[in-house]
């Protein structure tokens, strides 16, 4: 029970630094950039990518650093996680989520609570998504089992090219995309948009795990 409580509150402060860092980037790179689109979407990704390095590299030995329950989805149906580990991992990855959101929404004295109209639908958007997540979860399954010392580096280095090659920019996570769905500025997404986005998470990350069973069967 004791490294449950620690494993569920790695994923709680990872998870909500993780959007405390979309969230606040978001806010300072749209009031720095002004109607520069590229240089607000660079000053929203970088900060994003650092602190997801930070947080990689501290919490991997806790909880194995997911923050992102289609991650620990996949984990749970390879057979590495419990269900009730994954259970646990994903109400605190969603809660989290959401949490961060109102941190950075204060910090920018901003209402906590928010709900976005920022569009994010159509084809292009929900097969952006699917990439997103596909590329994430091939790169973790590949490189952990090939250069595992360089996991906190492949992912964020994989989400900051997914966020400049989708039309998505990349959310490729359930909690975060629910989170961002709280947040009426540059990062949101509308709660209409959230469930489409979310599906085409979950199939693009089963589908990285199938490709990974085909590509390497003698190590599954």
């Amino acid at each position: 029970m004791r490294t449950l409580t620690r494993n569920l509150a790695a994923e709680f402060i990872g998870t909500a630094a993780l959007l405390t860092a979309v969230i606040g980037s978001g806010v300072m790179a749209d009031t720095l950039a002004g109607d520069a689109k590229a240089v607000a979407l660079f000053g929203n990704v970088i900060p994003t990518i650092a602190m997801l390095y930070v947080l990689i590299t501290a919490l991997l030995p806790v909880s194995g650093a997911h923050f992102n329950p289609a991650v620990t989805a996949v984990f749970w149906w390879r057979g590495e996680i419990d269900h009730r580990n994954a259970l646990g991992y994903i109400a605190v990855q969603c809660v989290g989520g959401i949490a961060g959101v109102c941190l950075a929404h204060a910090m920018f004295s901003l209402d906590v609570v928010q709900f976005s109209i920022h569009p994010r639908n159509g084809y292009g958007q929900w097969l952006a998504e699917w990439v997103a997540t596909f590329g994430l979860m091939l790169t973790i399954l590949t490189v952990r089992e090939t250069r595992p010392d360089s996991l906190a580096v492949a992912v964020p280095v994989y989400i900051l090219a997914a966020c400049w090659f989708t039309a998505s920019t990349s959310f490729a996570n359930p909690a975060v995309t629910l989170a961002r769905m709280f947040s009426d500025t540059y990062a949101g997404i509308r709660p209409v948009d959230v469930v489409p986005f979310v599906l085409c998470q979950l199939t693009g990350a089963f589908s990285a795990h199938f490709c990974v069973l085909v590509l390497a069967p003698s190590k599954q």
